[in-house]
Parts: structure tokens; C-alpha cells; sequence
């Protein structure tokens, strides 16, 4: 694989490293700015967040061309019963792509939305935590070109465990399309993310994943590694979490994107 050198292994000693840190640490009390920024790694805790992520890959295609993503992906908890909780995370992508071919142009539109909904029951304290539910597509793209053009829907599910610092588990999901324009590709589509975060006391955080998919449409993977870090503070009173990081893609073909870089932030709101 073309120039892989660093980007995983030096993500994961890291994070390893901190693990010495970690031997001191207590447990984060509730309430506190470290809480806030634990349960900022786990994707179904009950906390309402509203990350603006923007993503940029460059030199696509014959044109190098560049692509800008930002998705707006906030994070709702909704409350069912003493033991059960629904969380609904929706992602909306922003799309900015310049010319990756000749006389293909530059493109911004409105991308497909996938929302995810989440049912998990509550667990205690360095306990598993898990949530399962049902996937959506839903074919908002503005621009033919930046989008499927297809309805789709399928299971998701995320298994987790925090202790001392750290978070880690994995969220997957599967779509399959039942609806849509009947000249575009059908969508059977396998997302999942191994993830690996730790949080230091100050709210430091650093986190390594892969946001792979598996099109068994096309009997492709496409598996992108990405290493952030970020920090929590306040402005005028408001809880933010800002991180940036760098994105490599393993399985990248001559003419896709291979390197690229993250900028994360994300509005804090506790119950």
C-alpha cells in the first residue's frame, strides 16, 4: 500500500502512551468538564451534541481535484423509560467537490442524509453499554452527481465500554435500497467503525478509528484510518469541543484520495 507507513501504528502508541498516564487517574465526577468530554466518545450517551465536521480530500481524478464535506451531525437523547433510552443521530453532509475530470465542473449541493436510530438500555458504571436499531437513507442530494438517488433502510447497532479513560468498541450498520431511480446502482452496503479513544483529565482527548465500507455491489472496501485530537472548552459559558486530525486511506486507487484532513466542532449541551 502506497506510502502507509505511520498514521495507524503512531495513533495507537499514542494511545498506548497514555495509558501510563492513566494509572492515577480517577474516575471523572459527574457534572465535571471530563465527564462531558467522556461521554463525548461514546455515541449513545445521553448527551445532546451537534458536531460540524469538515473533511477535505485532495487530488481526485486526472484533474486533482479537491472534495469538501462538512457534515452536520447532531446527536439527540431521547428518554423512554427508567431503563431504556432512544438515541437519534442523524448525519447531513454539505458537498463541495472541484473538477476531478475534464468538462465534469465543480459541484455543491446538499448530499443524502443517513439517520440512525438507536435503543439502548442503561448501564452502570464501567459496565457494557450497547444500542440497536434501524438505519435510514433518505435521497436529499440537490445535485445528481453527489448523490444516490436512492431510498434506503437496514439495522444498525454500536457495542462500547469506558473505563479510566479510555473508550472503545465498534458501530456498524447495513443499507440496502428499495426505492429510487431505477437507473442508479441499487445500494447493499456494509459501514462499520472500530474506535479507540482516550480521554485525560484536563479533557484532552485523542481517538483513532477506520470509517469503512464494504459495497458488495461492487466487492469493494474502502477503508479510511483516522487519528484526531482535540480539546474541551467554554465560550461565553457554552461547552465546546474543538479537534482536528489527519485521514489516510488504506485501500485508496490511483486517482482517489488518499490523504486527508479532519476539523471537528462540536456544541456541548448536558441535560
Amino acid at each position: 500500500m502506497r506510502g502507509m507507513p505511520v498514521i495507524l501504528p503512531w495513533g495507537l502508541a499514542v494511545l498506548m502512551a497514555a495509558a501510563s498516564a492513566a494509572g492515577a487517574q480517577t474516575a471523572p465526577q459527574a457534572g465535571s468538564n471530563a465527564e462531558l468530554a467522556t461521554k463525548l466518545s461514546n455515541p449513545i450517551a445521553s448527551l445532546i451534541s451537534v458536531p460540524f465536521q469538515f473533511n477535505y480530500d485532495c487530488c481526485i481524478g486526472p484533474r486533482g481535484g479537491a472534495r469538501t464535506v462538512m457534515n452536520l451531525q447532531p446527536v439527540i437523547p431521547v428518554t423512554l423509560s427508567e431503563d431504556m433510552s432512544l438515541i437519534v443521530r442523524t448525519i447531513t453532509p454539505f458537498i463541495e467537490q472541484g473538477e476531478t475530470v475534464p468538462g465534469a465542473g465543480s459541484h455543491f449541493s446538499l448530499g443524502d442524509i443517513t439517520q440512525s436510530f438507536f435503543f439502548t438500555p442503561q448501564a452502570g458504571p464501567g459496565e457494557w453499554m450497547w444500542g440497536a436499531g434501524p438505519v435510514f437513507l433518505w435521497p436529499t442530494a440537490s445535485d445528481p452527481d453527489l448523490g444516490s438517488r436512492k431510498w434506503g433502510a437496514g439495522p444498525t447497532a454500536v457495542l462500547l465500554k469506558q473505563e479510566a479513560g479510555w473508550t472503545y468498541g465498534i458501530l456498524a450498520n447495513h443499507i440496502w435500497s428499495y426505492s429510487g431511480e431505477r437507473e442508479r446502482s441499487n445500494i447493499n452496503s456494509t459501514f462499520f467503525q472500530p474506535f479507540l479513544a482516550f480521554t485525560w483529565p484536563d479533557t484532552t482527548n485523542i481517538t483513532v478509528n477506520t470509517e469503512s465500507t464494504y459495497d458488495w455491489q461492487g466487492q469493494r472496501l474502502t477503508m479510511p484510518f483516522n487519528l484526531t485530537m482535540g480539546h474541551l472548552f467554554h465560550l461565553a459559558g457554552q461547552p465546546i469541543n474543538l479537534s482536528g486530525g489527519v485521514r489516510y486511506t488504506a485501500t485508496a486507487r490511483e486517482g482517489e484520495a488518499q490523504w486527508g484532513g479532519r476539523l471537528a466542532i462540536t456544541l456541548l449541551f448536558p441535560a
